[in-house]
């Protein structure tokens, strides 16, 4: 098995780092006020937005456990 440092290390360091920009990305579009809650169709792209950061790590996670274990 290949060891922490060249497996988890880089995914961590990726969501986590790469997590700060997109939360910075997102306060400064509620701050421009580029985002109107009140408008639906902006509420759903906030919401694709979230969703789709989670879903390329959990992608990420299940190829990364797929490398490791088969």
């Amino acid at each position: 098995m290949p060891p922490f440092s060249n497996t988890w290390l880089p995914f961590i360091y990726l969501y986590t780092f790469g997590g700060l920009f997109f939360a910075a990305g997102m306060f400064i579009i509620h701050k421009s006020k580029s985002l109107n809650p009140q408008r639906k169709s902006h509420r759903k792209w906030r919401k694709v937005l979230i969703f789709g950061y989670f879903y390329f790590m959990i992608i990420h996670t299940i190829l990364i456990l797929t490398a490791l274990y088969l």
